[in-house]
């Protein structure tokens, strides 16, 4: 099935109340100016690390980005029962082994990788399985190293490492990889993700806060700690899109995969949140108004509907909100017309429908249904727009 180039844009209005999601280097709550005004800002990275961890725990399939794959490997063949100085030696041979003249490694801080991997979290039990079948290698490796002081040369098999370091899940699939380490390990992201914006002015706002002493001395009162913290409150715009041509290219064509996955990420990407500070905020909310476009050609963001600061009249910034919105998707059906979009609709606590939004989907589980099902809809001319 060949579609061209398929996208699938998801645009989310969210209100949060008070919260810190994502903080700054003072901890104070992430700020970025748009249109000459402040708004509060969650980071790409930290709204899609929640979504991606919810989508591998439903999918019992895990991954795990990390420098530390030497390390964790000799711990775990430390357990299985192999010497500490024969497990720290084959956890370096596993990054020298990995190409030619090997990954680079940091031998102070038990061979870290200087370069991040996105890996398959079951990937230090399959390297330990390679290098206890090679155990009688290292050992004399290693031997050889002590006696003459040299450098051990590469005795693990290249493409046996290789093949575990760039190793694929699903979640790797969708998100892709950088491994510039090792070509053959990069994976094209499927998913693009903006960072989150308030739609309107936010300014941060101070709680002051004190720590109860539970066990005063004598002659104590008062608190143990003393603080102020800073939060913000707002609506957020939210957008990613999925590229379901390379998605499509990840899974061999497998539609019925892709559309579980197209199904799994749209209801992840809707309902996942990032956690910070919620122990002290429990900020759990839920988007006001989703609305999504299948598209050939390219993606269309309607961030900048809110470059001008929504108002709140006295209402709130909700309304106003999912006005601007909708009257930003009429103005790009006039810009750029309706040719390429294959299908859009939208689910909103409002209820009734929203004119230029599309389809009215009752609820956020049917929507990611029927993403899924526009996502994969061939064009009239058999998919090649």
């Amino acid at each position: 099935m060949t579609l061209g180039s398929r996208f699938l844009d998801l645009h989310v209005l969210q209100p949060v109340p008070a919260s810190n999601l994502n903080r700054g280097e003072s901890g104070h709550p992430k700020t970025i100016k748009l249109g000459g005004a402040e708004r509060g800002m969650v980071s790409s990275a930290a709204w899609k690390r929640p979504v991606r961890e919810q989508m591998e725990e439903e999918l019992g399939e895990s991954a795990a980005r990390t420098r530390n794959i030497p390390p964790v490997l000799a711990d775990t063949l430390h357990q299985q029962g192999w010497p500490e100085d024969l497990a720290t030696f084959a956890a370096a041979q596993v990054a020298l082994s990995a190409k030619y003249k090997g990954l680079k490694t940091n031998p102070k801080e038990g061979h870290r990788t200087q370069a991040m991997l996105f890996v398959p979290a079951d990937v230090t039990a399959r390297l330990a399985k390679i290098c206890t079948t090679h155990r009688g290698n290292l050992e004399q490796a290693l031997a050889d190293h002590k006696e003459t002081g040299k450098a051990a040369p590469a005795i693990l098999p290249e493409k046996e490492i290789a093949d575990e370091l760039t190793r694929r899940t699903t979640t790797i699939h969708l998100f892709g990889r950088m491994l510039a380490e090792i070509p053959t390990g990069h994976v094209d992201s499927a998913v693009q993700m903006a960072p989150a914006f308030t739609v309107h002015d936010t300014r941060l706002q101070p709680d002051f806060f004190t720590a109860v002493e539970d066990w005063p001395r004598p002659h104590e009162a008062g608190s143990a700690h003393l603080e102020t913290a800073f939060l913000t409150t707002g609506v957020f715009y939210r957008f990613a899109t999925v590229n379901i041509t390379t998605l499509l290219e990840h899974l061999d064509g497998d539609t019925a995969a892709a559309a579980k996955l197209i199904d799994l990420f749209t209801w992840t990407f809707i309902m996942a949140m990032p956690r910070g500070k919620q122990t002290a905020t429990a900020a759990h909310s839920v988007p006001d108004l989703v609305h999504y476009a299948v598209r050939d050609r390219r993606p269309i963001s309607y961030g900048t509907a809110f470059e001008q600061p929504v108002t709140a009249r006295g209402q709130g910034y909700t309304a106003p909100a999912r006005q601007t919105l909708a009257d930003y998707a009429a103005t790009i059906d006039r810009l750029v017309g309706t040719r390429r979009r294959i299908a859009h609709g939208h689910a909103t606590a409002a209820g009734d429908p929203i004119d230029h939004l599309g389809t009215c989907h009752p609820g956020f589980e049917d929507l990611a249904a029927a993403c899924a099902t526009a996502a994969l809809t061939p064009t009239p001319d058999g998919g090649v727009a």
